[in-house]
């Protein structure tokens, strides 16, 4: 005869469980989704310290970024780009106490050729940090992870000129190095052959000078940081860094050449005349350039370049951020506008 009531109360019991159990879910829900929501969209910078980036998508699956830390080579990796910051991260390398790549360690690209890892930096004698001093270094590691193994010292690449930004391309079977290379009182753009991942072969071409005013700031006349890349309807391109690091409207240039051209041939490659990607002072991005290239494995291409938030006439405050571009039907590449840190862009790609 109690067999109603105890069911009553188990049955009111089961129905509070069950209110609260439901309230518990929905709150996990409500917060996997405002999870969900703020891990597939991101704002820049992907990096505050993030001067001169470089950013490699291996085969593995990784983005692998580096950028100027001045006394020491550091490495990060990810599955996302946007996430970089908060990847795996290992300093691989840190300078003699003396010697010609002691210090001012700037501008590291890492790059996986024949089989191995290379890392090529820009350094200086801390006894003598001249321009005329300046060279670019290359280190081999032959691990499969780059974060491991042991890093050779391959010594300096034996250019013509003394020079920064070193990068390295393959077009066509042949492998091509580009450098600023210090001419005249000038900075140029320097193209050669490869032998081996550290050493040129045959002459160099200087395939770019400054020109334009918005290549200049003061008493310097300046074209560094080359990047290439291959642009669409035959035609293939090199981005470049204009003017001085420290001047609020550093802006990025660029060279075309057809794809069936003699690269060493500086007649083969025609300069625009305005810069591709510059200063957005509705933005407040001051003095984007230093960039490089990835496309992700849905085929969008996103360039990666540093920029300021606030016009401060020094090459301080550089941030690495990232955007996707388009194409003209040209063939060439849209950057647009560098983006205010305000944008949110969609991460679910990267």
């Amino acid at each position: 005869m109690y067999k109603p009531k105890i069911l009553f109360y188990v049955a009111l019991a089961c129905l509070w469980l069950a209110m609260g159990g439901c309230g518990k879910s929905t709150r996990e829900e409500t917060k996997s989704a405002a999870t969900t929501q703020s891990e597939s969209t991101f704002t820049n910078p992907i990096m505050e310290n993030g001067a001169d980036p470089w950013v490699y998508k291996h085969t593995d699956g990784y983005y692998y970024y580096m950028a100027t830390r001045g006394d020491r080579l550091t490495l990060w990796r990810s599955k996302s780009l946007p996430g970089i910051s908060d990847g795996e991260q290992k300093t691989v390398w840190t300078p003699p106490d003396s010697g010609p790549n002691s210090s001012n360690i700037w501008a590291p690209e890492i790059h996986f050729l024949d089989g191995k890892w290379y890392i090529y930096y820009t350094a200086v004698d801390k006894e003598a940090p001249t321009d005329a001093n300046r060279q670019v270094f290359v280190l081999e590691n032959n691990s499969s992870n780059p974060l491991t193994g042991d890093w050779i010292d391959r010594g300096a690449i034996e250019t013509e000129y003394s020079g920064l930004d070193g990068s390295v391309f393959e077009f066509g079977g042949t492998r091509y190095y580009l450098y600023s290379a210090y001419k005249d009182g000038e900075s140029v753009l320097n193209i050669s052959k490869m032998k081996n991942p550290w050493t040129l072969e045959g002459e160099e071409s200087i395939i770019a000078s400054p020109t334009y005013e918005w290549e200049k700031y003061e008493d310097r006349a300046i074209c560094e940081a080359p990047q290439f890349l291959e642009l669409k309807q035959g035609k293939l391109g090199i981005v470049y860094s204009a003017s001085a690091c420290w001047d609020d409207y550093y802006a990025l240039g660029m060279l075309v050449a057809s794809s069936d051209s003699d690269l060493m041939d500086p007649t083969s490659w025609s300069k625009l005349p305005e810069p591709v990607l510059q200063t957005s002072e509705e933005n407040s991005v001051y003095g984007p350039g230093h960039c490089s290239f990835v496309t992700n494995d849905k085929g969008t291409d996103w360039i990666v370049y540093h920029a300021k938030k606030e016009a401060n006439g020094a090459c301080r405050g550089r941030s690495t951020r990232i955007q996707p571009f388009t194409w003209t039907k040209e063939g060439l590449p849209d950057f647009g506008v560098p983006a205010s840190l305000n944008r949110e862009f969609t991460a679910t790609d990267l």
